[in-house]
């Protein structure tokens, strides 16, 4: 009984913080509204359009600003309140999915409302990510930073298994623009969470000062910090080929395993209990550092390349269970790792870059990944997602020799 309490001790340590467990509660809620949206979104650009194509443009709209854009939100993360700053953004996003449900329940909603909206959730996002993921350490002591974002990963890896099913029933009962008006509705809870924090106990970063050059200023501490640029790169790599599930898993269930969508489901859910149990372990065990960053990411490539030579459906499930498990290890680790070694003034620009990597890099690789798709097959895009994961490693892997390595710290 007593290793039991100790383990759930270590797994939801950063808990502990009166803070951290009210941002999370309105994070929980605002997580599913958010999977809710982008499903009911997919499914009215296809009845408005009846094209897949118009789908991937609707995804681009939110994911090439966070390319093109975020470095600059970095910026403006770093000069602002974090708290006050967040709950101006999460306050646009919930008016953004209100006047959208509003336009679709009332049956004005048209293709082009749904690009200009997706646009500006687009923008918003590249200022809203580097503000939360540095408000982290605001939260919590250093010490528990892991843990509180490997528990963020859980919350996420647990909204994208729930949000989407219940887009699916909220679909059938009450139409595409209710899934709209509930996912406004939670980001009430969001704001009401940041509004309910107690501000003495927060440990505020020191506001940058603005001036001039600063956007380049973080660019150059990256590049001349290796604990920092090596974790990032290796991020770019695999964020760009080896999290394209999207584009992937459909063609490999319809074309490589010849099933169906529920096929596609069961794979789905199988990596998203994967991840859940996954962020559970880094929480309660997990370390940060280079060396971490090359054993995951080795074993993230070792299991695309089985999934990439998986024979039947069933041995598929259970690949890419321990992929999803690997993915959410992998970016927990770097986005951890990343932001106890950046200079308290830098954080919000670090964890911008962050956001590119991780976010934006879709915008490069997923055109990249469905081409290799379409030439051929499924298979070549998880081949071409492990060999990015390796190289990744390899890259890494010369700072393992390097004492410098161990400044990192560890958790």
């Amino acid at each position: 009984m007593t290793i039991l309490s100790g383990l759930r001790g270590q797994t939801f340590a950063s808990l502990a913080s009166t803070n951290f467990r009210r941002y999370i509660t309105g994070q929980a809620i605002s997580q599913a509204g958010k999977w809710m949206q982008t499903i009911a979104q997919s499914w009215l650009v296809l009845e408005l359009s009846d094209s897949a194509t118009a789908i991937g443009v609707v995804m681009a709209l939110q994911t090439v600003p966070m390319l093109l854009v975020a470095p600059y939100g970095g910026v403006v993360a770093d000069r602002l309140d974090k708290r006050r700053l967040m709950i101006a953004l999460h306050t646009l996003m919930g008016v953004q999915a209100l006047i959208l449900g509003i336009l679709t329940v009332t049956g004005a909603v048209q293709l082009w409302h749904v690009y200009v909206l997706a646009l500006v959730l687009g923008l918003n996002q590249c200022f809203e990510n580097p503000t939360r993921q540095s408000f982290l350490l605001e939260m919590v002591e250093a010490d528990h930073l892991r843990n509180a974002v490997s528990l963020q990963s859980v919350l996420n890896s647990t909204a994208r298994m729930v949000g989407p099913a219940a887009a699916g029933l909220v679909i059938a009962a009450g139409g595409v623009g209710l899934c709209f008006l509930l996912n406004a509705a939670s980001f009430v809870a969001v704001v009401a969470s940041l509004l309910a924090l107690d501000v003495a106990q927060l440990n505020p970063s020191p506001p940058t000062a603005r001036a001039r050059g600063q956007l380049r200023e973080g660019f150059t501490y990256v590049r001349r910090s290796p604990q920092l640029a090596v974790p990032l790169t290796m991020m770019a790599l695999i964020g760009c080929f080896a999290l394209e599930f999207p584009v992937i898993l459909p063609v490999i269930v319809d074309q490589t395993l010849d099933a169906g969508p529920g096929a596609y489901g069961f794979i789905t859910a199988a990596m998203g209990a994967g991840s859940v149990v996954s962020g559970l372990a880094v929480a309660a065990w997990g370390r940060t550092g280079t060396r971490p960053l090359v054993l995951t990411a080795t074993a993230f490539g070792a299991l695309l390349l089985v999934a990439a030579l998986a024979p039947n459906l069933w041995v598929m499930l259970a690949v890419m269970a321990c992929v999803g498990a690997c993915s959410v290890a992998f970016t927990s680790t770097t986005n951890s790792t990343l932001q106890l070694a950046a200079a308290a003034t830098t954080r919000g620009r670090v964890m911008a870059l962050f956001g590119m990597a991780f976010i934006g890099s879709t915008a490069v690789g997923g055109p990249i990944v469905g081409w290799v798709c379409q030439q051929w097959g499924g298979r070549a895009g998880l081949l071409l997602g492990a060999i990015a994961c390796l190289i990744a490693a390899a890259i890494a892997a010369p700072r393992l020799r390097n004492r410098d390595s161990s400044a990192l710290p560890t958790t």
